[in-house]
């Protein structure tokens, strides 16, 4: 399952990033990484972007960046 299939509420862990090249690196740094609990927060009216909360921060995300992230349920 990838971040871009959760619903607002979910909470999931992330197992893997599918991606290693500049937008793999900008999710690295803006603290996606394996293993990290986040929670989805909400979805923007038109369901673009998602905003999440990882450990304490607030991030947007668009569809298409969060499809790269691989999670599990929590």
């Amino acid at each position: 399952m990838t971040l871009d299939q959760m619903k607002p509420g979910n909470e999931c862990r992330i197992k893997r990033l599918m991606i290693h090249d500049q937008l793999g690196q900008r999710l690295l740094d803006m603290g996606v990484y394996p293993g990290l609990t986040l929670k989805v927060i909400r979805n923007a009216p038109l369901e673009d972007p998602m905003e999440v909360c990882l450990g304490g921060f607030f991030v947007s995300l668009r569809h298409d960046e969060a499809k790269y992230v691989e999670v599990s349920l929590s």
